[in-house]
């Protein structure tokens, strides 16, 4: 999900506070410091991990605090000079790293990647240095294909060069490189190999050189150690029963993440956007520049920083989620107005609350609430239940394979983002118009006509509808699980999937992973815990394989029969 999406979730405060401009008295800032306090209120236990907070208003920290404790082992709370891992808020300072060699003339933003990282694969079209900063390389995500390939998430050891190593293995693409975008962050490692093989410096050297140490960020750099020791890092953490369990990173790989650093650091890089110290001001414009697709379509995606809209104020940020760490920094430039929140927590939503925090530091300057979109407004209608019922079931997106149920529960229609799992209630406008109760998606039902299937059209505010179709439940048969069972390799990962039928299901066995129930979804498209298997057949009707779609990977080729040949029939 694009981090301006996560924006759009936020339900405002719309409460009459005054701003933070130094002008109010003592009582109105505490007032709005408390207010403050009170949403973090759950996470400021000597019990718990929780978060550190800066908010800025005119090149000045106004308020700082931390929330809770950074290590519960030994005790330690948080501060605003705890250092935290961001994950994907490394971005930003990523693609500053590439501005700043661009200005020296030492590489093109539209340079091909090829140019400096040669054992990329040859697409048969040129992927650019701009299309990776944008998301719209086409290029797979390097998460989800390590996860397909075996490798397990904060728990195996990754590194810059294993992420090379399953890229220069790829055959294909998710689509054509500047035909669309989708959040990439395969393109942000590449982007740091860019750097440390033009500057002939390591990536952690180059950014701690030409940008942190600039500007005086004395906490702050890109780890690609996973063993460095760092003083005052905040442990990361998720709730387990009604206590906590350690969730920490374990990459010696950066760019597109590991950086560390302080909600105090975060100010100084803050600034630089309106007193520009590192790079100028052509640093800050190019920064800002939205990317585009080749359609036209102008994207809200800049340099590693996404950019929009807030009840009438034009907001800069990017949102972070690694393990157990989370985190937020939201700018509202006309404002000179920025909230900093990095989380230890893996149950926080930082994206949340620094808005929530702007809401009450800004409410005199934002339009009220519910103004952004008429129909937030809107009183949800009565439906009987045959309007109702008539649009339970089973909904697929083909593009990439995406099921989604409705079904009829308590007199309301819920939708299930996969085929069994948790439901969502969504409130009806109208007899086929629909919203969802907890976020701002919206959801129309087309109904059946000539040559036209019942649709299910989903929309995020005033976005372009993703369009899922009605498709016919299917229950395979003993038999057809049978011909689907059987030993499948790829050319692009390592690992053999094994598919057997176990107690009547059809189950995935793989390197390292728990085995996987595959639930039909349709005739030959099976959907499992982190993607879907849709089959293929040959000119006879027989399986010759499978495609994967896990999100982030498009169509990743399994061929039926064991890397060391022969056919596996199950």
């Amino acid at each position: 999900m694009k981090n301006v999406v996560i924006l759009l979730l936020v339900f405002g405060l719309s409460h009459g506070v005054a701003s933070a401009d130094g002008s109010k008295s003592t009582e109105a800032s505490q007032s709005i410091t408390q207010r403050v306090d009170k949403m973090f209120e759950k996470w400021d236990k000597t019990i718990s991990p929780g978060c550190a907070l800066a908010v800025m208003k005119d090149g000045k920290i106004v308020y700082k605090r931390g929330y809770g404790m950074a290590d519960l082992d030994h005790n330690v709370p948080i501060t605003s000079t705890t250092v935290f891992h961001v994950a994907s808020m490394s971005k930003q300072f990523t693609a500053a790293a590439i501005v700043l060699l661009a200005q020296e003339g030492k590489l093109s933003l539209d340079d091909p990647v090829r140019k400096f990282i040669p054992e990329l694969p040859d697409f048969g079209v040129p992927i650019t240095i701009r299309q990776l900063i944008h998301h719209t390389s086409g290029l797979r995500d390097q998460w989800d294909l390590l996860g397909l390939a075996g490798w397990r998430y904060s728990l195996d050891l990754i590194t810059d060069n294993d992420v090379l190593s399953v890229f220069s293995r790829q055959k294909d693409l998710n689509f054509t490189p500047g035909s669309r975008h989708i959040y990439c962050n395969t393109g942000y490692t590449l982007l740091a190999q860019v750097v440390k093989r033009v500057s002939g410096q390591s990536f952690r050297e180059f950014t701690s050189a030409r940008i942190f140490q600039p500007l005086g960020m004395k906490e702050t750099h890109f780890r690609d150690d996973h063993a460095e020791i760092v003083k005052n890092m905040a442990v990361g953490y998720e709730p387990t029963n009604e206590t906590f369990r350690s969730s920490i990173t374990n990459f010696d790989t950066v760019g597109a993440t590991s950086l560390l650093t302080t909600v105090e650091d975060l100010a100084l890089w803050d600034e630089n956007f309106y007193q520009p110290r590192v790079g100028g001001s052509a640093l800050v414009t190019q920064m800002l520049e939205k990317g585009r697709l080749k359609t036209g379509e102008q994207l809200d995606y800049a340099f590693g920083l996404s950019v929009g809209e807030h009840r009438g104020l034009s907001f800069v940020g990017h949102a972070g989620g690694d393990a157990g760490y989370r985190s937020d920094m939201t700018r509202f430039p006309d404002q000179h107005f920025t909230v900093a929140c990095l989380c230890n927590v893996a149950a926080a939503n930082p994206s949340n609350l620094t808005v929530e925090v702007a809401e009450i530091y800004l409410a005199d300057k934002m339009q009220p609430a519910g103004t952004e979109k008429q129909d937030e407004k809107t009183a949800p209608v009565k439906l009987t239940e045959s309007q109702l019922k008539n649009k339970v079931g089973l909904y697929l997106n083909y593009d990439g394979d995406q099921p989604i149920r409705v079904i009829l529960k308590d007199g309301a229609l819920r939708i299930m983002p996969t085929v069994e799992g948790e439901s969502y209630e969504l409130e009806p406008l109208t007899e086929n118009r629909f919203r969802l109760k907890v976020a701002p998606l919206e959801f129309n039902f087309e109904g059946e006509g000539p040559g036209r299937k019942l649709r299910l059209l989903l929309t995020v505010r005033s976005g372009k509808p993703e369009i899922y179709e009605a498709v016919p439940e299917y229950v395979p048969s003993p038999d057809d699980l049978k011909e689907v069972a059987g030993i499948y390799h790829s050319q692009e990962i390592d690992p053999l999937y094994r598919l057997s039928v176990d107690d009547g299901k059809l189950v995935n066995h793989r390197l390292k992973s728990e085995p996987d129930t595959l639930r039909a979804i349709a005739r030959d498209l099976f959907g499992g815990r982190n993607a879907s298997f849709r089959f293929t057949r040959d000119a006879q009707g027989r399986i010759t394989g499978f495609m994967i779609n896990s999100g982030r990977v498009r169509n990743l080729r399994f061929e039926r029969g064991s890397c060391r040949g022969g056919y596996d029939g199950g």
